[in-house]
C-alpha cells in the first residue's frame, strides 16, 4: 500500500468517525454512557474476531508478551479516550466534540516526543497556540462559558494521541492490525463493563431504543474504522495520520448542522478555522521545510 493509499483509508475512517459523533449523542437519551461503550466496543470485538482468526494463520511474527503488552496499553488509550468523549457529550455539542477531539493532531508530535525522544518541530510551539485560541473562541470567548464536556474532550484528545502513537508503533512491530485492533475492543469493553454495572442503570428496553445507534457505532465507527486506522498506519506516519483523521471534524460539524440543526456563533466559527488551521501548519509545514533543505 502506497502511503496516498494508506492516508486517504484514514480519510475514510475519519468520515465514518464523524457519523459516529451524531449516534454517540442520540444514543445518551436512551443509554448510559458506559453501558454504550461497553456495548460498541463488544460488538466491535466480535466484528473483527473472525478476521483475526484468518490472519493468525498467515501471520509472520509470533505475538510475544511485549506485543501482548503493547496490545493491552493502546487498549486502555482507547478506553480512556472513548470514556471522556462519551461523558463530554452529555454536556457539549456535536458541533464542539468533533473539532476539540481533532486537537490530537497537535498532540501526537509531543507525545512521540515523549515515547521516541525527539525535540518536536519548531511549529508545534505556534500550532499549540492556535489551537488553544481556537477553544477559547469556541467558547465564545469567554473561558468560563467553556463547559465540563468541553474539558473533558480536550482530556480525550490526549488520549486518542496516545492510542494513535501506541497504534503507530505495535502494528508496525506486529504486522497484526486485527489482533491489535480486536485486542484494544475486547480491553475497552470490559473496562466500560466494569464501571456500567457499578454505576448505571440498565434494561433491554433502554438497550433497544439505542440499538441503531450501538450497531452503528460498533460495527463502522468502531470495527471498521479503527480497523482501517491500524491498517493505514503501517504505511504513513503518526503525525500524517492525525491530520487526515482529524478531518473528523469536518464531517462531525457538517453531520450536526444536518441532522440535528446545531450552529454556532461567528466567533465559533472562526475558532474551528483556527483550531483546523493549527492541525493542518502541524503537518504541513515540517514536510514543507524538509523538502528545502539542500541534498548533502
Amino acid at each position: 500500500m502506497t502511503r496516498v493509499q494508506a492516508n486517504l483509508l484514514l480519510l475514510l475512517a475519519a468520515a465514518i468517525w464523524g457519523g459516529g459523533f451524531v449516534a454517540q449523542s442520540t444514543a445518551m437519551k436512551a443509554i448510559g454512557p458506559f453501558w454504550f461503550i461497553a456495548l460498541r466496543f463488544a460488538v466491535a470485538t466480535l466484528a473483527v474476531l473472525p478476521f483475526v482468526l484468518l490472519e493468525a494463520r498467515k501471520a509472520t511474527v509470533k505475538t510475544n508478551a511485549r506485543h501482548a503488552k503493547l496490545y493491552v496499553l493502546t487498549g486502555l488509550a482507547l478506553f480512556l479516550g472513548a470514556a471522556t468523549q462519551q461523558v463530554g457529550l452529555q454536556t457539549t455539542t456535536v458541533t464542539n466534540s468533533s473539532f476539540i477531539t481533532g486537537l490530537y493532531v497537535v498532540f501526537v508530535p509531543l507525545i512521540a516526543v515523549f515515547f521516541l525522544r525527539r525535540a518536536p518541530h519548531w511549529i508545534i510551539w505556534p500550532g499549540a497556540l492556535m489551537a488553544l485560541a481556537g477553544i477559547y473562541l469556541l467558547s465564545g470567548g469567554h473561558l468560563s462559558a467553556l463547559t465540563t464536556g468541553d474539558l473533558l474532550t480536550v482530556v480525550c484528545a490526549v488520549f486518542w494521541s496516545i492510542q494513535i502513537t501506541l497504534a503507530g508503533t505495535t502494528v508496525s512491530k506486529t504486522g497484526r492490525p486485527l489482533a491489535l485492533s480486536a485486542t484494544q475492543f475486547a480491553v475497552t469493553a470490559v473496562c466500560a463493563f466494569v464501571i456500567a454495572a457499578a454505576i448505571e442503570p440498565i434494561s433491554l428496553s433502554a438497550i433497544w431504543a439505542a440499538g441503531p445507534e450501538i450497531l452503528y457505532v460498533g460495527i463502522f465507527s468502531s470495527g471498521l474504522a479503527f480497523v482501517l486506522q491500524v491498517i493505514a498506519q503501517r504505511y504513513t506516519t503518526p503525525s500524517q495520520a492525525a491530520i487526515f483523521l482529524s478531518s473528523e471534524a469536518l464531517f462531525g460539524a457538517s453531520l450536526a448542522a444536518l441532522l440535528l440543526g446545531e450552529s454556532m456563533p461567528a466567533t465559533g466559527y472562526t475558532g474551528c478555522a483556527l483550531m483546523f488551521t493549527a492541525m493542518l501548519v502541524v503537518e504541513l509545514v515540517p514536510g514543507l521545510t524538509r523538502r528545502r533543505l539542500p541534498a548533502a
